[in-house]
């Protein structure tokens, strides 16, 4: 009997410490996920184009292959990764931050530039004359080639925000967690946008009442509108987040410039004001943030259209001569 006791009381002390586990690893998640948001927008506002041209029908497949394609790309191969890095090389997660901060700064910046300075599109009509299923085959492949650059940023973002000592089964669990619930967020909010119209079409064509059927076709209506929103929103998050992970970056690796003057102006501003002093802390420091990745971003445009860009094409060429031999 007393063994019997011991034992229960052994498993009730398991119990306690997966449970606390388990709640480390919630929170670890949840802090880690926030940090992630500009990405998170980034590839909300990106996503919807994919499955523009496509029957109704297919949108909503179209989408969950593409989220199936992200967890994958998060799971399967971005966390071993990301594990790998944080046990043998922790060093290299900061310029790896910065990297794909450099990244997100260069993707909001371009677009902005582009505001400006309009591009020819590339054409996109071969959805109504191609075989749909092959040319749907190569959306989502392109898609998932797309969201794996930014999922690698995420993961990235996700384990440099996770607290530091952790055991590797709770960074494993958080990061996994974290990466699920974005990728949930994302496409679970992609499905949503991109059946709106269609939702409000219905709404205004079986609806009973003439309010019903007036909503339907203000939805209809104000989904081009929240499209382009959702962009601005995404490139200005884009900056945003890029240019903070830039700045902390380089206080990290002891280039304490420009993170300790713009701690300075919105410490100063934050005392300046009369309350939310840890609000306007936040939006000063955010600004200031956004200006520094702009100007990244921009400094970066021509670097990569003059440089990266021409070298990329240049390797896939000669790779593609070697095939033909």
């Amino acid at each position: 009997m007393s063994g019997l006791l011991a034992l229960l009381d052994d498993v009730a002390g398991i119990a306690k410490v997966a449970a606390a586990q388990v709640d480390d690893v919630a929170g670890q998640a949840a802090k880690a996920s926030a940090k992630a948001a500009g990405a998170v927008i980034d590839d909300a506002a990106v996503t919807p184009k994919y499955v523009h041209g496509f029957a109704p029908a297919r949108e909503l497949p179209i989408v969950g292959k593409i989220a199936l394609g992200s967890v994958r790309n998060k799971l399967v191969i971005l966390l071993p990764l990301a594990l790998l890095l944080s046990s043998f090389a922790p060093w290299l997660i900061t310029p790896l931050l910065m990297l794909g901060g450099s990244y997100l700064c260069f993707e909001g910046a371009e677009k902005v530039y582009h505001l400006f300075k309009p591009h020819t599109p590339h054409a996109d009509g071969q959805v109504m004359n191609g075989d749909p299923s092959h040319l749907e085959e190569q959306k989502v492949a392109g898609a998932v080639k797309t969201d794996f650059i930014l999922s690698a940023e995420i993961m990235t973002i996700i384990l440099a925000a996770l607290e530091p000592g952790q055991s590797i089964w709770v960074e494993a669990g958080a990061l996994a967690l974290a990466g699920l619930i974005i990728t949930a967020v994302v496409y679970g909010g992609v499905a949503l946008i991109v059946k709106a119209d269609d939702f409000g079409l219905w709404l205004s064509r079986v609806g009973r009442l003439s309010v019903t059927r007036a909503l339907g076709r203000g939805i209809v209506k104000f989904m081009p509108l929240f499209m382009k929103l959702l962009m601005i929103v995404g490139t200005a998050a884009m900056i945003w987040v890029g240019g903070s992970i830039v700045i902390h970056g380089l206080h990290e690796l002891g280039m304490h410039q420009p993170y300790e003057a713009i701690h300075h102006v919105s410490v100063l501003a934050a005392e300046a004001a009369a309350a939310a002093q840890g609000f306007v802390q936040w939006g000063v420091t955010a600004f200031f943030d956004g200006i520094f990745g702009l100007v990244y971003g921009l400094i970066l445009t021509p670097v990569v259209a003059k440089g990266i860009n021409p070298l990329i094409r240049a390797v896939r060429g000669q790779k593609a001569g070697d095939a033909g031999h």
